[in-house]
C-alpha cells in the first residue's frame, strides 16, 4: 500500500486529500467522507481506509470544506454533497483510468451524505459507474432535540447500500436501521455487536477491536467487489 497526497478542486478553496492505493487494486475507488466532529485525519478513518487499502481497494479520504476552513459547524447537506462529489471526480483523476467503479462511503454525517448522493444518480458526473454506498454508524436519529427526516431517501438508492451498525449505537442501532428502510431493498445492515457509534466495542464483550475492524473491513470490501462485478462498465 502506498498513499499519495492531494488537492481536490472546488468552486470555493481546494480540498485536502489522500489516496491510498492497493498493492493489487481491484479496480475500485472508494471515497470515504468523515463524520461531523473530526476530519479524514481522525484515526477511525485512517484505520478503516488502511484495512481496506490492504484488501485491494484504492480508498481516498478528504476534509468537507467547514473542516478545512476550521469551522466547527458542518456545511449544510447541499455543499457537503458537493464536496464529496468533487472528491469522487478528483479521485478518478488521479487514478488516471485505473478505476472501473466507484463506492461513496462515509462515517455518520458522511455516510449520510453518500446515500444521499447514491439517491441522486441523474447528479452523477464522474465519468465512472457508481456502484456501492456504505455508511458506517448511521446517523438514523440524533441524540436530543435535533431531529428531521433521515430515511425517506434511502427507498430511491440506485446502488446497493451496506450499513454497518453497532448494536449500541445511541442514534439507532442495526434493528432500528432495519425497520426505518423496510422500504429501502437496496439497503443491507452488518451488525457490530456492542459497538457504539463508532464502532468500538466493550472490554467485555470479550472481542478485540482490531479483529472487529478486520472483519467489517473484509464484509465491506467483499461487499463493494460484489456490487462492482454487477455494475455495467
Amino acid at each position: 500500500m502506498s498513499s499519495l497526497v492531494i488537492s481536490i478542486p472546488t468552486d470555493g478553496q481546494p480540498l485536502p486529500g489522500e489516496l491510498r492505493r492497493a498493492a493489487t487494486p481491484a479496480g475500485i475507488l472508494v471515497v470515504f467522507a468523515h463524520g461531523a466532529g473530526a476530519g479524514h485525519r481522525s484515526p477511525f478513518i485512517r484505520r478503516i481506509a488502511g484495512l481496506l487499502a490492504e484488501r485491494g481497494l484504492d480508498v481516498l479520504t478528504f476534509d468537507f470544506p467547514y473542516m478545512a476552513a476550521g469551522r466547527k459547524l458542518p456545511d449544510r447537506p447541499p455543499v457537503l454533497e458537493a464536496a464529496l462529489h468533487d472528491a469522487v471526480a478528483a479521485g478518478v483523476a488521479a487514478l488516471d483510468g485505473q478505476a472501473r467503479a466507484v463506492a461513496v462511503a462515509g462515517k455518520s454525517m458522511g455516510g449520510r451524505m453518500a446515500t444521499h448522493l447514491a439517491a441522486q444518480p441523474e447528479g452523477w458526473r464522474c465519468g465512472v459507474p457508481l456502484a456501492a454506498a456504505v455508511a458506517f454508524g448511521y446517523p438514523l436519529r440524533p441524540p436530543g432535540p435535533r431531529g428531521g427526516d433521515r430515511v425517506s431517501h434511502l427507498a430511491r438508492l440506485s446502488v446497493p447500500t451496506l450499513v454497518v451498525q453497532g448494536t449500541r449505537d445511541t442514534f439507532g442501532g442495526p434493528d432500528d436501521v432495519r425497520a426505518a428502510t423496510t422500504n429501502a431493498p437496496r439497503v443491507r445492515v452488518f451488525p457490530v455487536e456492542t459497538g457504539d457509534h463508532s464502532l468500538k466495542v466493550t472490554a467485555a464483550s470479550g472481542q478485540r477491536q482490531e479483529a472487529v475492524e478486520s472483519a467489517i473491513a473484509d464484509a465491506v470490501a467483499a461487499f463493494a467487489r460484489e456490487a462492482a462485478s454487477a455494475t455495467p462498465e
